[in-house]
């Protein structure tokens, strides 16, 4: 099967998938995390490989900027390609002053100014939150790793370039982070009855003007992509002893 997004075939697809942002970023992950790394899509220039990690099948698939992209691309692949979990490993500009450059978050909900959840028909915006059993292996995973991972609340924004100056007080209700992609994951994870974490690396901080590189956001943010394969990991092989 395919989508006017993605032609790979339904079986080249992963249960799990592992989505940066950025296609180079995937394409890195392929070449140095994971075995057998076969290019399964390239659609839009928005590539997808597929191969192993410690023997378990697991697919990086780059979602692109913003939550219109992120919602059609996860869509996709929960409704379509019968993913189970799909991890978001991506960037955030630090909110808090707890979390540094380089810091992981780990996703535990996400406040949002978009209206992505108003095709639900809700009386209210519902919470935009990760599933726990993913979160909860992650943290493990992390402490395993001897990785510090932050667990807390993301704000998902539809604008990156924002003249609200509204990230000191979103910093006062104990936000640790903002990007622009997880609130439609978890969204459409919990509309399909899936899975999903956004495990995030703080590349740069808005309120103190500190920032990495371009380089170093595609090629050295390497914690957040050992915690999410570990824990892809670690999850098939509890699923495997249930």
């Amino acid at each position: 099967m395919s989508t006017p997004h993605n032609n790979a075939e339904k079986h080249e697809i992963a249960k799990t998938v592992l989505m940066p942002g950025d296609p180079l970023r995937a394409k890195y992950i392929a070449e140095n995390f994971i075995d057998n790394a076969k290019l399964v899509n390239e659609v839009r220039g928005m590539y997808a490989y597929t191969g192993e990690y410690k023997g378990i099948p697991v697919t990086i698939m780059a979602s692109g900027m913003g939550m219109p992209s992120m919602g059609i691309y996860s869509y996709e692949l929960f409704n379509f390609y019968d993913v189970d979990s799909i991890i978001r490993i991506g960037t955030a500009g630090g909110i808090s002053e707890e979390v540094h450059l380089r810091d992981v978050v780990l996703g535990l909900a996400s406040c949002t100014n978009s209206s992505y959840a108003d095709q639900f028909g809700l009386p209210c915006r519902p919470v935009a939150a990760a599933d726990y059993s993913l979160l909860r292996k992650a943290d493990d995973c992390a402490k395993a790793l001897g990785i510090n991972a932050r667990v807390g609340t993301l704000l998902c924004t539809d604008t990156f370039y924002d003249e609200s100056g509204t990230l000191a007080q979103w910093r006062k209700m104990g936000v640790l982070a903002t990007e622009m992609e997880s609130a439609a994951l978890y969204y459409n994870a919990a509309r399909a009855g899936k899975k999903a974490l956004c495990i995030c690396t703080i590349s740069d901080c808005p309120l103190t003007g500190e920032s990495c590189t371009p380089e170093q956001r595609q090629t050295t943010f390497d914690d957040m992509i050992k915690i999410a394969l570990s824990c892809t990991a670690g999850f098939a092989a509890n699923s495997s002893m249930n």
